[in-house]
């Protein structure tokens, strides 16, 4: 069995099957050992060291190949062209590829004369980043501290998360989001509201509904190399930096497969056991598209590891994946705790039920959304006592008690 991809899904995939006595190629691009990329934030904050975040050591049947990307698949002889000129035969084969940033159409990003894909060669200004790798973590701490200015484009998880860390080691930040608040895909209006003034609290700069247009340069005079050193909103106005952070979302990678003719859509098109069109390539994690869906989410990326090991070890075992319920979590350091959840369906419709407490004073802003007797979403900021037994409500599609709704979001049925 071979992996392509040495991320969490890929990492998750070959222990289990080297945990089941299955012999295992990884061919990993990064030349680290796999890490836990849930723990960047905390890596750039500086509260662990990179190596703490490092997943568990394979079992001795997993051979893993650091530094070492693939370039072609031969479906007709099942082999896997990699580009350091070995060919790895394979009788399964996963592609457990991830996912590139998004880098943005913002006018001076790269030279002029610079016309290839950026995978191909096109080179980013020195002092910009995408948040993706431990590689970006790393260059990014190496190039902040106090006093240090840093912009981010991009209000979603990971540029919330990335301000967060940079404001934590004393940079002067400004998050710059093109939506009309923070986080959009998970949170309404009013718990982005208290995000946006808890980060504010921590000296974070928000602007929302705002658009970066443009990438100011120098020549670093150390390097003689192009250099950011500011950032050009919509409006003319250049904000200056020393650093640049691009979160603009991420997009899945197809390229292997779709140069292999395998069926792709936005993501690489999977069924219920992970199985491509091609009976002998499976793919699982950000890359994978299954029923309509590309997660992009650790949860997801689990579940279908797991499934797709018991269906590669146990055939007749009826094993199947039926989507994945994943709730959005992440904790802001700073005065005070501030937690975030956010699951399901935040957005209700016509015939449902909301129940809202919000708390201002105290940053802490609870509301779930109830379908008949079902809890079908929430989103949950502050104190989240009470996310543990929502979140089983939620993820076992377990019926609601028979109490009030209002007893959902209170520690004692009283205050939130």
């Amino acid at each position: 069995m071979v992996v392509v991809g040495g991320g969490m899904a890929g990492a998750r995939l070959a222990q289990q099957l080297g945990d089941r006595g299955s012999a295992v190629t990884v061919i990993g691009e990064e030349p680290h050992a796999p890490y836990n990329r849930l723990l960047l934030a905390d890596v750039l904050a500086g509260s662990y060291p990179a190596d703490v975040i490092s997943l568990p050591a394979a079992p001795p049947a997993v051979t893993y190949r650091a530094g070492v990307r693939a370039v072609r698949l031969d479906r007709a002889a099942r082999r896997v062209q990699c580009d350091d000129g070995s060919a790895i035969g394979y009788d399964a084969l996963v592609l457990a590829t991830g996912s590139n940033p998004v880098l943005p159409p913002i006018r001076g990003l790269f030279a002029e004369d610079a016309t290839a894909a950026p995978e191909a060669g096109r080179e980013l200004p020195d002092g910009v980043h995408p948040f993706r790798t431990l590689d970006d973590c790393r260059a990014l701490s190496s190039l902040t501290g106090d006093g240090t200015r840093a912009v981010i484009v991009g209000g979603g998880l990971l540029g919330v998360s990335a301000a967060r860390a940079l404001a934590t080691r004393g940079v002067r930040t400004v998050l710059v989001h093109q939506g009309e608040h923070l986080m959009e895909r998970q949170l309404d209006a009013e718990s982005a509201g208290l995000l946006h003034r808890h980060l504010t609290g921590l000296g974070v700069e928000v602007h929302t509904a705002c658009r970066a247009r443009g990438v100011e340069t120098g020549t670093d005079p150390a390097t003689g190399r192009r250099a950011v050193r500011a950032v050009v909103m919509a409006d003319g106005y250049a904000l200056g930096t020393d650093v640049l952070v691009l979160a603009c979302g991420v997009r899945p990678r197809t390229g292997l497969a779709r140069a292999a003719g395998l069926a792709t859509a936005l993501g690489v098109v999977v069924d219920d056991e992970l199985r491509t069109d091609d009976p002998h390539v499976h793919a699982v994690g950000d890359c994978a598209e299954h029923a309509g869906v590309v997660y992009g989410l650790a949860g997801a990326a689990r579940e279908q590891a797991d499934v797709l090991a018991g269906v590669l070890t146990d055939p007749g075992g009826g094993h199947r994946y039926r989507g994945t319920r994943a709730m959005t979590r992440l904790t802001l350091a700073g005065p005070g705790p501030f937690d975030l959840a956010a699951f399901g369906r935040t957005r209700p419709r016509p015939d449902d039920d909301t129940v809202r407490l919000a708390d201002a004073t105290r940053g802490a802003y609870r509301k779930v959304v109830v379908s008949g007797d079902e809890l079908v979403g929430g989103i949950l900021l502050g104190d989240l006592d009470t996310v543990g037994a929502l979140a089983r409500t939620w993820e076992h599609r377990e019926p609601l008690p028979d109490a009030p709704l209002l007893h959902l979001l209170t520690h004692d049925g009283g205050t939130p």
